[in-house]
């Protein structure tokens, strides 16, 4: 009995050009400046943070909890190695900034839907750049 060969994959198809790397680094980049400035606030725990966290009914201590949630998300949405698990874990922080916006009655596009517009651009930035991603989630023509 001979064995039969395994077909081997070719490289991915969803190769990226050095313009759209470009772009998806920019966009990453600037998602990435929005993120760390929000965990920071939440950190410092500035007056309108404050105001925020009793608004949506949140202890005190919740804006340190945020903070650093968004930090180790954002460390792993920006390491190359792990950024497909950064973007999940940022997805799922932002789902419950969507929920917590609904609970407290925000304006839908505005203020509900924000965290899904940070979400897009989290997502957009890394299929921009990241050769895997487009093999995972092609997009079709």
């Amino acid at each position: 009995m001979t064995a039969t060969p395994i077909a081997v994959q070719s490289a991915p198809t969803g190769a990226v050009s050095p313009r759209s790397r470009l772009a998806g680094l920019v966009v990453t980049a600037l998602v990435a400046a929005f993120l760390l400035f929000d965990a920071v606030i939440h950190l410092a725990n500035i007056e309108p943070v404050r105001e925020s966290i009793a608004e949506y009914g949140f202890p005190d201590y919740a804006p340190y909890v945020m903070g650093i949630v968004m930090l180790v998300c954002l460390a792993l949405y920006l390491l190359p190695v792990t950024s497909l698990l950064g973007a999940v874990l940022l997805t799922g922080y932002l789902g419950g900034a969507v929920t917590s916006n609904i609970l407290t009655e925000q304006p839908l596009l505005s203020t509900i839907l924000s965290p899904v517009y940070v979400g897009i651009l989290v997502w957009g930035g890394l299929f921009l750049r990241d050769a895997e991603v487009r093999r995972i989630m092609p997009l079709r023509r």
